[in-house]
């Protein structure tokens, strides 16, 4: 077994850096130090919290460049790309600056059996945090940032090939005035993992990455009685229903594809068109997404630059390949390119039935499934027909029905209706079934890995 990580530039192949993995020793010092930290942070003020988080959200502006471009070179975005996700974590950090202390603060209540009592939202310990590649800092700003808030330190786990992008950000924390040990980024093993979950002082443990990821990380959790936070992977369908205006339609369907290289957890990724719609629809989606280019994310032209990895993008081959196998047609792309990097062709298969990985799974990159629905009922039981539900969306000229479809139907955590969105700090972000479960942003994450203590006064 290898004791060190090498990242490799997706675009180029070319190795960026090694690093040399923690043992376990060195990582339960690391635990036990954020724990040492924990009982100095927790007493900080709401205030003095808020003040240091709206640094964090300066110190990643003032940063913006040097990080977008590790994120460009160890996962393939574009440059604007990963600016836009450097400005959400800026966001996220001001929201929280800003709304923290008021979600925080204790709650008065009049108990039955005594004077007076209140809530008080208590910090719990160390929150261990297992972070995919997708968005290398958003991920990481997006649970930590809540913790920080909370009164709770928080250790870092990220995937290996944005190793480099997990240190920056510990680096770009502690310049902005977070005490030491109150962020780390752990460079180890899957193994090691293991016992940092095991750890006494690990109080709680979020993740964010696929269902199968899900399923181990919470079953080692609950051995040891740790909370989680899981946010999973999905096949979010977007609904074009029989009134759906099609320019908008085929606008918000390329885009909620490709963005992030179709490498987004709550991308839209399964296309449910109703039968009046279909065939029009099917053409000019083709058009659009044949007209865009894959290439160097450095230059302007490109659309799509390459995905994060070889491996990943030869596992979405072999789904697209089992896809045609069982039925599916493919209309565009494809065929995986020879040569150097991780590239892949946009790709849009027809004829996706159930049995089909682009029907029953999530296709992690650019490739895009087409499922033709009867009408706008039968549209939203395909929809539903899914072991995920992180997100969906529903394109309709009358938003008031679509809205209440939303409301009542989609079983989901988050539909967008006549447009695309990835995340807002203001809404809650998170999935039900085999996309997990707890919420982040919009004030929810603040208060997953918090005691809700309750002080009764009998007497004064």
């Amino acid at each position: 077994m290898s004791n060190s990580i090498t990242t490799v530039n997706p675009t180029t192949g070319d190795t960026l850096n090694t690093y040399t993995l923690m043992d376990s020793s060195q990582a339960k010092q690391v635990v036990e130090a954020s724990h040492q930290a924990f009982l100095d942070w927790r007493l900080q003020s709401l205030e003095q919290r808020a003040k240091i988080v709206k640094a964090i959200g300066k110190a990643l502006t003032d940063h913006k460049e040097e990080l977008a471009e590790l994120i460009v070179k160890e996962m393939g975005k574009p440059p604007e790309q990963a600016r836009q996700e450097i400005d959400l974590c800026a966001g996220i950090c001001d929201y929280t600056a800003e709304h923290g202390p008021k979600k925080l603060a204790d709650e008065e209540r009049k108990p039955g059996n005594g004077e007076r009592g209140f809530i008080t939202y208590s910090p719990m310990g160390v929150i261990y945090g297992i972070q995919p590649w997708n968005f290398p800092a958003y991920q990481v700003v997006r649970y930590s940032i809540a913790n920080i808030m909370a009164g709770n330190t928080v250790l870092l786990k990220h995937a290996e090939n944005v190793t480099g992008s997990g240190l920056l950000l510990e680096k770009i924390y502690r310049e902005a005035g977070l005490p030491e040990n109150v962020f780390r980024t752990l460079v180890i093993s899957h193994d090691i993992s293991d016992e940092v979950i095991a750890h006494k002082a690990v109080r709680g443990v979020t993740l964010t990455g696929s269902d199968g990821a899900g399923r181990k990380v919470a079953a080692k959790a609950a051995e040891n009685l740790k909370k989680t936070v899981l946010e999973l992977g999905s096949n979010d369908a977007f609904l074009v229903l029989d009134d759906a205006d099609l320019d908008l339609a085929v606008d918000t369907c390329v885009t909620g594809r490709v963005f992030n290289g179709g490498q987004t957890c709550v991308a839209a990724k399964r296309f449910v068109v109703t039968e009046a719609n279909y065939e029009a629809f099917k053409e000019r989606f083709v058009a659009k997404m044949t007209s865009l280019k894959v290439g160097d994310p450095n230059e302007s032209d490109t659309d799509l630059g390459p995905m994060a990895r070889v491996d990943l993008r030869d596992t979405l081959h072999d789904q697209v390949e089992k896809s045609v196998e069982n039925g599916a047609k493919i209309l565009c792309g494809g065929e995986k390119p020879e040569g150097k990097g991780a590239f892949y062709p946009v790709t849009v298969l027809d004829n996706v039935t159930p049995g089909q990985p682009a029907y029953d799974d999530e296709l992690f990159g650019p490739v895009a499934a087409l499922i033709r629905a009867k009408d706008d009922e039968d549209a939203m039981r395909i929809a539903n027909d899914s072991r995920y539900g992180l997100g969906g969306g529903i394109i309709s000229k009358d938003t008031k029905r679509a809205t209440e479809l939303a409301r009542k139907y989609f079983d989901t955590g988050m539909v967008f209706i006549n447009g695309f969105g990835v995340a807002t700090p203001e809404m809650p972000f998170g999935g039900v079934k085999d996309s997990g479960y707890g919420r982040e942003h919009g004030g929810f994450g603040m208060h997953e890995f918090v005691n809700a203590k309750s002080v009764i006064v009998v007497s004064e």
